[in-house]
């Protein structure tokens, strides 16, 4: 599929690794599609977080639950939940059926549809339109109507890979914005992007 000036295909789950690490660096480099009436959205992913079993700041460390049960759908599923009341986020979940883990989607470059997507964000920056896990579901206008549905099937919301795109080089630091296990070294991101969000210190 042609999306602006990118050949874009669409993920199966069988390309997906079977593992939340795994699957959080596998995503670097590969594109976030959001259909809407107004038009077709796509941002390449920049930056990944991975949340895993025995992770305190994991929404599966307590078990399933009515709002996270979408975590615990088979891998390449949607997670999208309210952040401090204000923030969708959207996770991919990584694991088989019943087991808990995911990828918090943090940051995209803008690809395709960022005159859409200035009008959801309110401003005409680029660096600013996906920059960060907030920004990118308002951009793409994400919410819970979207939790549970299947990236590798869904038309309004997938994952796809451009098949001439070279190997990423990935970065790796400790999470962001964490009180719990904010040590652990489960954020990766695309070296030399002007699109990520955090500090300068983490991006190196």
């Amino acid at each position: 599929m042609r999306i602006g000036s990118h050949d874009v295909r669409r993920l199966r789950r069988v390309d997906l690794p079977e593992t939340t690490v795994a699957l959080s660096r596998f995503l670097i480099g590969k594109v976030v599609v959001r259909n809407l009436p107004e038009g077709m959205l796509a941002g390449r992913i920049v930056e990944t977080e991975a949340y895993i079993q025995g992770d305190a700041a994991c929404h599966a460390f307590n078990g399933m639950t009515p709002r996270n049960r979408s975590l615990y759908l088979e891998r390449g599923h949607a997670y999208v939940y309210l952040a401090y009341g204000t923030s969708w986020m959207l996770n991919v979940s990584s694991l088989p059926a019943g087991e808990g883990e995911g990828v918090l989607i943090r940051a995209l470059e803008p690809m395709a549809g960022s005159t859409l997507m200035a009008l959801h964000r309110g401003t005409e920056k680029p660096r600013d339109l996906l920059r960060g896990p907030g920004r990118v579901a308002q951009a793409f206008k994400i919410d819970r109507a979207l939790d549970g549905v299947d990236l590798m099937r869904d038309r309004r919301l997938w994952l796809g890979f451009e098949p001439s795109a070279r190997a990423p080089e990935i970065g790796v630091s400790t999470r962001i914005g964490l009180t719990k296990d904010a040590h652990r070294p489960l954020r990766f991101y695309l070296k030399n992007s002007h699109f990520l969000s955090g500090p300068r210190s983490l991006n190196r």
